[in-house]
């Protein structure tokens, strides 16, 4: 079972006799249904629907203390912890930042549950991204390999600060709502607005999506051009598949005019990811 040390995750806890009701009210994800042993990818956002941070929410047994981990960029940890606190006012919840003596594994490629010490809990966003572990640091952590890397840019999912930036991009441009990081049932929450008017009008033209590539990898950041136009950013990428943040509209027009689309001069080729149900160019929406 292929497993990697992710040493740019870190992990906040929220615990408390009000932590699932606190969370219900700032959060994407249904955190008032999540049961013990289970995760659900949501995000903190603006109130202008914007992502600040997202994360992985998981729920923590009541034997081993109950309420919540978010397993968040370590990057970001600290500000999420702050941003939380700053919600909190009488709420009877504790928010930690446990980066330092907690860490996060990732194993995939088998249908059993990793034997490792701590919380294992299957990643929610796609079957094949396999389990997740939250367990002690060890003394001496081994160094974090690329292949869970290669494998999250195969099954087109997007890492925030990488395919998306943090405070630019609404949860359907991360394809938040494909892969079920956004609760359109729940009640309010942060951005919720925002989000809920994007949903219902379909107005979300601009998607993080798989492209191929023949030569040396475009650099994250490039733009992505067609012709003279701009038409996205270029993601991560490795072994001639990547992630780009597109305009789908512009997309199609190009294609319609036979330009190709490039980043750096290298040409890509968009790909619709499996898990997509949004209308890809030339489709109707699913």
């Amino acid at each position: 079972m292929p497993s990697a040390f992710l040493s740019d995750r870190g992990v906040v806890r929220v615990s408390g006799d009000d932590a699932a009701r606190f969370l219900q009210g700032l959060v994407t994800c249904n955190v008032e249904t999540l049961r013990a042993g289970e995760a659900r990818y949501g995000a903190l956002l603006t109130p202008q629907g914007k992502i600040v941070v997202d994360f992985l929410c998981i729920g923590v047994p009541a034997d081993e203390g109950g309420g919540f981990l978010l397993d968040t960029p370590a990057v970001l940890a600290a500000e999420l912890a702050k941003k939380l606190g700053f919600y909190r006012l009488r709420a009877k919840v504790v928010v930690e930042d446990l980066s330092g003596p907690l860490a996060v594994t990732a194993f995939w490629g088998d249908a059993a549950p990793p034997a490792a010490e701590g919380l294992a809990v299957r990643d929610p966003r796609h079957p094949a991204l396999g389990w997740r572990v939250i367990g002690p640091k060890p003394a001496e952590p081994p160094a974090a390999t690329g292949d869970y890397e290669a494998h999250r840019i195969s099954l087109g999912i997007p890492a925030g600060g990488r395919d998306f930036v943090y405070g630019d991009a609404f949860p359907h441009e991360a394809d938040m709502d494909q892969l079920a990081g956004v609760d359109f049932a729940k009640g309010c929450y942060v951005g919720q607005e925002v989000v809920s008017r994007m949903q219902h009008r379909g107005t979300a033209r601009t998607r993080v999506v798989p492209v191929t590539f023949a030569d040396f990898p475009p650099m994250e950041g490039l733009d992505v051009m067609a012709g003279e136009k701009q038409v996205g950013v270029m993601g991560s990428s490795v072994h001639g598949r990547g992630l780009a943040k597109l305009r789908l509209d512009r997309v199609a027009e190009a294609a319609e005019a036979g330009e190709p689309i490039t980043a750096g001069g290298i040409p890509l080729v968009p790909v619709k990811p499996d898990w997509a149900r949004f209308a890809w160019p030339g489709e109707a929406e699913a």
